[in-house]
């Protein structure tokens, strides 16, 4: 019977399986085979508190991993395949073996959704990106393309013209689906440039320059146009690494696991922490915070449950 099992091994993973440790829960972490998440795949982070010069994201990672293991967490790459929900002894099955476990932290994160173009593969990371926040900043007095026509693109083509000398939004339909304040703020913006009924095709560039234009093929014509862009921010959503638990705990209508404000899910002893459960800021940082508190709610937990 193991105290505490950590399912997922970005920020939220690691940030709980460090405050799990430190309490003597031995916790074990459970990391799949995508070791990180998107976290992983940044080439720099400069808005994580307390490197002021920035790191990549796959060292921000790697110094989380080992302070957790450095005080007793157990990392183990096994791939979860299924999981048995039982308060006291929850049930973890995995590629290599099983686990009984007094209590559970999801810590999956999400996936954005890709457009599954060439080049979009090569240059993720080095031009391509799903985060304007977190690297718009890179992208000063440069061309960006955006791609979407709801909320998050708008606002994510919106921050960008903090930077950028031209913003362009590109959108499959002739109107956009964000609120109106929104698109009054894009449509308003100098910067802002729509480009209507239009997919991207490309993504094109170089191993040393990285993205250099973007390929777009106008629906109803099928005229074919390149921007000259430094860069590409896909705004078309996320999907939340939650089908394994569907049908086991409460989601929400988009899938994503539903927590009180102290982490806990629906069912006595699971808790949830990151992207799995935040739709809304999807940061390195409020995704540590939320695995922070998922693992001091579970240490309560486990010794109520001990008496």
């Amino acid at each position: 019977m193991e105290n505490v099992i950590i399912i997922g091994s970005g920020p939220s993973g690691y940030t709980a399986a460090l405050y799990a440790a430190r309490a003597n829960l031995a916790p074990i972490v459970l990391t799949g085979r995508v070791l990180g998440g998107e976290l992983s795949l940044t080439s720099a982070i400069e808005n994580f508190p307390g490197f002021p010069g920035g790191l990549g994201g796959f060292e921000l990672l790697e110094r989380m991993r080992q302070q957790a293991e450095h005080f007793g967490a157990i990392i183990k790459y096994h791939e979860v395949t299924n999981i048995e929900f039982q308060p006291g002894a929850h049930r973890i099955i995995t590629d290599q073996g099983e686990y009984t476990t007094k209590a559970v932290i999801i810590s999956t994160g999400s996936s954005p959704r890709l457009l599954n173009i060439p080049g979009e593969d090569t240059f993720f990371g080095r031009g391509v990106s799903t985060c304007a926040t977190c690297d718009g900043a890179f992208y000063k007095d440069r061309k960006v393309v955006v791609v979407g026509g709801g909320d998050s693109a708008v606002e994510e083509g919106t921050f960008l013209t903090r930077f950028a000398s031209h913003v362009w939004i590109v959108h499959r339909r002739d109107e956009l689906r964000a609120s109106k304040i929104m698109q009054d703020r894009a449509l308003n913006n100098p910067k802002v440039e729509l480009i209507w009924n239009s997919k991207v095709q490309e993504v094109l560039g170089d191993g040393q320059t990285g993205v250099t234009g973007v390929r777009v093929s106008q629906i109803k014509t099928n005229e074919e146009t390149i921007l000259e862009a430094d860069g590409l921010f896909i705004a078309i959503g996320h999907i939340p690494n939650t089908q394994l638990f569907e049908g086991k705990i409460d989601l929400d209508e988009q899938g994503y696991i539903l927590t009180d404000r102290r982490q806990h899910t629906n069912v006595a002893g699971v808790f949830a922490g990151g992207d799995v459960q935040d739709h809304v800021f999807r940061q390195a940082i409020t995704a540590s915070g939320t695995g922070c508190a998922a693992a001091m709610e579970a240490e309560k937990y486990i010794a109520e449950l001990e008496g």
